[in-house]
């Protein structure tokens, strides 16, 4: 047997990475990673030094244009980058694109007092992962322009030619390497969500998008700023409170707040920024802004006597239920510590003080000021706080008798829990009628498949009260068989189930209980969906077989195809997934290896929680015209459109 050579470790194996050559080897340090997400952080980074001219006082007008071919543009009205030689030897435009760790954001004197950009790495990445990078740069009376391509590798001559304009400006053209990314088409609709924001965060900052490969463009600008961005993201609902803006700083850090309550929800929605820049993840500022609200109405409650001194205090996921929100900070470079190059975690200390002294002083003003509006938010507190407390004592009371068969135990008798105790193998199939319960019961892997069958439709979560909600059994089984709260104090971390699987019936009355579930999770338990745990499976409508063979078709489509190369077969159409026989439900639907599942995803929460909002709210008109405007229908002559109500009830 031959002998296998080790590797070596050595000075030989210690590398050093000239250039940009290092972000092509590791392009997720630095952009996260190299999907969709990855290529659209490219715009992102340029599109971030803009503002960054806007927040300085120097620019009000950013246009994106999105070419044939995926190619992107960026300008801007802002002092244009430097033009002339460095002191290392070379154009100043060459180092802020060609080097890592280059950029104004570090002068001491104050450049960029305030900016999203970090590390001074935003340009030389694009560059690095683009096929090729131009700057074009108005200043001084001259025009500038210098093209690099192959990562950076190869360095054009840069022309400079005198302008009789007063233009100022800095422009980037790339094209993002298709060698890294696995797509690089350009989605129109992240950019509209994104460029949107910032209009919002910026008063008077324009921003035109134009997409020159099917003829869109959009142009935003806001004068009102985040009192309009309140508006935008509870537009069809019901307010508790008119939007409440107000802004403070404290130790250089300035924070502006707005926030809502809408009556009939029950999450909270807080949409944070630094510098302009969404930060996903949250950070220090967004602790900052929970202890203070928390802090805050806890001092007006007692101050009040609306809780009493034997009380507990309330808990911030109460405080906060059904409430919206925007956070946004300016932070000077000095302070500025994001967890990441992609900025989506804030790390500075400072933000949690300076955010929290603001709010909380702010906070106290207005409930002091508003006693009407005021004790009502504290009552939805209190409310929500009891409706929590009750779910934990009959959650504590079914732990309890666990061991004893009773109804809190074994959830009625529906549940079929999986052997395993595995929170990131199991599935739990949520099915329709006990029928479907009774093949998939048999048909699963015991292993790690738990299956939870429902009777009827459960209630409409955007038309229902939480205490209303909390009262129908099919509700009360389905947050007992997930284990991980509701509401506010929901923590998918804390799911017994990996995947939560819709498995439905193939007609209308399957696709209505889908929607009615995915309204339910998106109003109580919307972290589910947004880390990806929620799936539709796809049962098939065909059967195909012969004395030979047993295929399946999961459209009229395939089962042409397939039944053009068949001979002498028969066809059954399943009703329900009660007509499948237990093996064939786990062959086409149920295992791991065959199954189509379907993740339900949310890419704007925002224009989700609008639509759940027309399509399942009470109001008829706005569903009435969102169907005429996005639903075509088949055989128009023929076709009479009654307003069916969400519930099933015309």
């Amino acid at each position: 047997m031959a002998e296998v050579k080790k590797p070596t470790y050595s000075e030989d194996s210690i590398q050093v990475l000239q250039g940009l050559e290092a972000v092509r080897k590791r392009p997720g340090m630095y952009i996260g990673s190299t999907d969709s997400k990855g290529l659209h952080h490219l715009i992102w980074e340029i599109v971030d030094n803009s503002i960054d001219e806007v927040l300085a006082g120097e620019a009000n007008q950013i246009r994106v244009i999105i070419h044939k071919g995926n190619t992107v543009e960026v300008m801007d009205n802002g002092r244009g980058i430097p033009i002339g030689m460095h002191k290392t030897g070379v154009p100043t435009p060459q180092v802020v694109y060609c080097s890592l760790h280059a950029g104004g954001k570090f002068d001491e004197n104050g450049a960029y007092k305030v900016s999203g950009g970090l590390h001074g790495v935003g340009s030389s990445v694009v560059n690095a992962l683009s096929e090729w990078l131009e700057v074009e740069i108005n200043r001084d009376k001259k025009v500038y322009i210098q093209k690099y391509s192959d990562g950076g590798k190869k360095i054009g001559k840069p022309s400079i030619n005198p302008s009789n304009s007063k233009k100022t400006g800095t422009t980037v053209r790339f094209k993002p390497d298709p060698s890294i990314f696995s797509t690089t088409i350009i989605d129109y609709k992240q950019c509209v969500t994104r460029f949107k924001e910032a209009a919002f965060l910026i008063k008077g900052l324009r921003i035109d998008l134009i997409d020159e490969r099917t003829g869109q463009s959009d142009s935003f600008c806001y004068q009102e700023g985040i009192a309009e961005y309140i508006r935008s993201l509870n537009e069809g609902k019901v307010g508790i409170n008119e939007p409440v803006i107000f802004e403070g700083s404290n130790q250089g850090i300035s924070v502006e707040v707005a926030f809502q309550y809408t009556k009939e929800t029950y999450n909270e929605t807080l949409y944070s920024f630094v510098n302009n820049i969404r930060t996903h993840d949250g950070g220090t500022h967004e602790t900052g802004f929970k202890v203070a609200f928390t802090k805050a109405f806890n001092e007006y409650a007692r101050k009040k006597n609306l809780i009493k001194d034997k009380d507990p205090n309330l808990e911030g996921v109460d405080i906060r239920e059904g409430m919206t929100a925007i956070l946004s900070v300016r932070i000077p470079e000095g302070l500025l510590q994001f967890e990441g190059q992609t900025k989506n975690k804030l790390g500075s200390p400072e933000a949690k003080s300076a955010v929290e002294a603001v709010v909380t002083e702010k906070l106290g003003f207005y409930l002091n000021e508003k006693g009407e509006i005021a004790t009502n938010l504290i009552n939805n507190a209190i409310r929500a706080f009891k409706v929590r407390d009750a779910m934990r004592q009959a959650r504590d009371e079914a732990r309890t008798v666990k061991a004893k068969v009773t109804k809190p135990a074994n959830l009625n008798g529906k549940l079929c829990p999986p052997q395993a105790r595995n929170n990131e193998l199991n599935e739990l199939f949520i099915v329709e009628g006990d029928s479907a319960g009774g093949s998939a019961k048999t048909g699963r892997d015991r292993r790690f498949q738990a299956i939870l069958p429902l009777r009827g439709k459960v209630l409409n979560a955007e038309r229902t009260r939480a205490e209303e909600m909390l009262k129908n059994e099919e509700i009360v089984s389905l947050i007992h068989a997930i284990g991980a709260g509701y509401g506010t104090s929901f923590n998918p971390a804390h799911s017994n189930y990996k995947k939560i699987i819709i498995m439905t019936d193939a007609d209308d009355d399957g696709c209505h209980i889908q929607i009615l579930l995915l309204t339910f999770f998106f109003r109580f338990m919307p972290s589910l969906i947004k880390r990806g745990m929620v799936y539709i499976a796809l049962p098939p409508l065909y059967k195909i077989a012969n004395k030979n063979q047993i295929e399946y078709a999961w459209d009229d489509e395939e089962l042409k195809v397939k039944t053009m190369r068949i001979k002498n077969y028969t066809i059954q159409r399943f009703k329900g997934l009660g007509e499948m026989n237990p093996d064939q439900l786990w062959e086409t639907t149920m295992n791991p290896e065959t199954r189509i599942l379907v993740r339900v995803n949310i890419e704007d929460f925002s224009e989700a929680d609008e639509r759940v909002s027309v399509l399942m709210g009470d109001e008829v008109g706005p569903r009435r015209e969102w169907i005429d405007n996005n639903v075509v229908f088949e055989n128009d002559d023929n076709f009479t459109l009654e307003e069916v109500d969400v519930d099933g009830e015309e």
